[in-house]
């Protein structure tokens, strides 16, 4: 036998050796439990926002312009806090 052939044969006995020797040293895995939190949809609930009844429509043709200015007036502000209104019941689910 040469060398080369000793070599070899020895080199394949060693990884035999190795291989067994990784098979007996196995652990069994450990159980770990991990809290995961997940998002839950849930449904919102918002008041409503009732409409209300608008200054200007109760408005008639023969009244003055005067009249029809000051309730187109008080109608914007009540558009204003009538979007207020639904802006704050809409930021309630968020």
């Amino acid at each position: 036998m040469t060398i080369a052939g000793k070599f070899l044969r020895g080199v394949g006995g060693l990884a035999g050796i190795v291989v067994l020797a990784g098979c007996a040293g196995r652990v069994e895995p450990q159980v770990q439990y991990v809290r995961v939190e997940v998002p839950v949809q849930v449904p919102c609930r918002k008041p409503d926002v009732p409409v209300p009844t608008w200054a200007a429509a109760s408005l008639r043709k023969s009244d003055s312009l005067e009249v029809k200015v000051r309730a187109l007036l008080a109608e914007r502000r009540q558009r204003i806090g009538f979007e207020k209104e639904l802006a704050a019941a809409a930021g309630v689910c968020r």
